[in-house]
């Protein structure tokens, strides 16, 4: 007889992510994306194991844990969340659980906790003396360790692409909206806190300070929840390993590249009305004239060369902040690369959003204008500042280059590194089972 498993889950991906791994190892597969609805499946069948989301709308994930507990003993429970802690895990474990496992996970983390948990439950011996632990306070702690490079490609190959694949068109929208929004509000806050200092600390020094600045918008990207253009480059892992379709990437790409545009758009415009700009008599305002007028003026090679550093960088954030369980560790893992591509130079499509649209809106002001020709900048080159030349001088050759630098250096390569298998492997592979 098939053992039989229950997924609580609010989230289509993940329960379809479940659906196929326990279905491909002989389990027979119930989902459920009501808890309301599983705990009286839980109370009316029997099921060898039960994988419960720690939040869900409506429904605290250790309330669901307690009740089943109640309804459904010889069950073995385990809790997964995308925000793990030691503190919750405990709580966790205090109310029922057996285990916890941390999201994104890949399908060998999560076969390897449920067959833990199945092995517990077959015990009698061991699920008395478990009993005792949590009486006396002694709970297995989750592993709390970092992921490993291959742990990552398949968890962005097999799980983090494949979800951002299958999500709602309106759901991409806005988190893409915010995305663009969350960038814009680290490029303005690089460009505050180094408008007026290049007299005082030299170009290198202004540009380290920016650098460090700017990483928060990354932070918010990754941390707070958001869909951002160059980050879902990554995408073509999935594609790769054949998870999802290039027609299905390029039409999420499409969504979230115009919900950026949106997102940098709305800000930079609430910035201008908002009087901001004025902050050092105008400095400010000149400020975003003269950044937006150098990128224009970049030429195609300049701006493509420079979009590639930038994605390669932006990539290997989102890429290092997976290895991470812990938000601090997440911070980390962005701000290095982030500091790294803006103290550089590069170019990130989704900041020139929102730094030429600022340009183009600080031109209105004439006053302005006149302190950025101060600062050296042409005035015949600031007339050719425009949505003309946003668009064909940097839009064009900085988004392919982003594409090149994300896709190619980091999703492609480590596919190939860690994911990619031969004719050769494949009938060896093959070779190995049949044998069995």
């Amino acid at each position: 007889m098939a053992e039989k498993i229950l997924v609580i889950d609010d989230d289509d991906a993940v329960l379809t992510s479940c659906r196929r791994i326990f279905a491909a190892e002989g389990f027979e597969v119930v989902t459920s994306d009501k808890p309301a609805d599983a705990l009286k499946l839980a109370s009316e069948r029997e099921f060898n194991v039960i994988l419960c989301d720690w939040k869900m709308p409506g429904f605290d994930g250790l309330d669901v844990v307690a009740e089943l507990e109640r309804l459904a003993p010889d069950s073995a429970v385990v809790m997964f969340s995308g925000y793990p802690s030691i503190d919750r895990a405990t709580e966790a474990m205090k109310r029922g659980a057996m285990d916890f496992l941390s999201k994104p996970f890949t399908p060998d983390e999560i076969k390897g906790v449920v067959q833990k948990a199945i092995n517990r439950k077959l015990s009698q011996e061991k699920k008395v003396m478990n009993r005792y632990e949590k009486m006396l306070g002694k709970f297995p702690v989750p592993s709390l360790d970092d992921k490993a490079p291959k742990s990552i490609a398949e968890t962005v190959a097999q799980t983090v692409g494949v979800a951002k694949a299958n999500s709602p068109w309106l759901t991409l929208f806005v988190l893409g909206v915010l995305a663009g929004a969350y960038i814009g509000f680290g490029a303005l806050f690089s460009a505050s806190v180094t408008f007026d200092i290049t007299p005082i600390v030299g170009v290198g020094l202004k540009k380290l300070i920016g650098g460090a600045a700017f990483s928060i918008g990354l932070m918010l990207v990754i941390i707070a929840g958001a869909e951002l253009f160059t980050g879902n480059n990554l995408m073509i892992s999935s594609v790769m390993v054949g998870e999802i379709t290039w027609k299905k990437m390029l039409a999420k790409w499409g969504v979230v590249y115009v919900a950026n545009f949106v997102g940098s758009i709305l800000l930079a415009l609430l910035f201008y009305l908002s009087g901001l700009w004025k902050t050092g008599d105008g400095a400010l305002g000149a400020a975003a004239v003269k950044v937006a007028y150098a990128k224009v003026n970049l030429s195609y090679t300049e701006a493509f060369i420079r979009a590639i550093g930038c994605n390669w960088m932006v990539c290997l954030a989102v890429w290092m902040a997976l290895a991470s369980r812990q938000v601090l560790g997440k911070i980390f893992a962005i701000f290095f690369p982030i500091w790294l591509f803006v103290t550089s130079g590069f170019e990130h499509i989704v900041a020139n959003m929102y730094y030429i649209p600022a340009g183009i809106l600080a031109k209105t002001n004439p006053e302005w204008v006149s302190q950025a020709i101060a600062l050296g900048v042409s005035e015949a080159k600031i007339a050719h500042l425009s949505w003309g030349s946003f668009i064909v001088n940097n839009v064009i050759p900085v988004t392919l280059g982003n594409i090149v630098g994300g896709s190619l250096f980091v999703g492609i390569i480590y596919w190939l590194s860690f994911l990619y298998k031969n004719k050769s492997t494949q009938v060896n592979e093959a070779k190995k089972m049949a044998s069995k």
